[in-house]
């Protein structure tokens, strides 16, 4: 009767080892919900909030181009994307010329295409949420 209860404890762990495995969600542009950058020591808000797919789909933006782009001699290239790189690999905290330093490129990208489009959040707290 032991080695059966044993048997039967091993079975359900590996069958739950097994399911948590198989529906574990793969990290991906989709799952993103804030920009959080590890280059930020000191905050002084919260990382702001982005649900990536939501807002590309709501403000339909079709080229991950848009957002993630790629500039060479001052040129944005158009057919370029830097998707999969993090902001900071070409931004960085404090100015070193030619980048904006990372929290301007964030600041003039998002709230600048929000007050272009007339359509976004463009103060403090609508992106950095407590």
């Amino acid at each position: 009767m032991r080695k059966r209860t044993v048997v039967l404890y091993i079975g359900m762990a590996v069958l739950v080892s097994i399911l948590t495995f198989m529906l574990m969600p793969v990290y991906s542009q989709e799952d993103i919900v804030s920009l959080q950058n590890s280059a930020f020591k000191d905050r002084q808000r919260p990382a702001a909030v982005f649900p990536h797919d939501q807002h590309n789909e709501k403000a339909e933006i079709k080229e991950c181009n848009v957002c993630h782009h790629v500039y060479e001699g001052g040129n944005k290239l158009q057919d370029e994307s830097s998707e999969g790189q993090a902001c900071s690999d070409c931004h960085n905290v404090k100015e070193v010329y030619p980048t904006r330093r990372l929290m301007k490129a964030y600041h003039d990208l998002c709230k600048g295409c929000h007050q272009e489009n007339k359509k976004g959040p463009i103060t403090c707290g609508e992106c950095h949420r407590k």
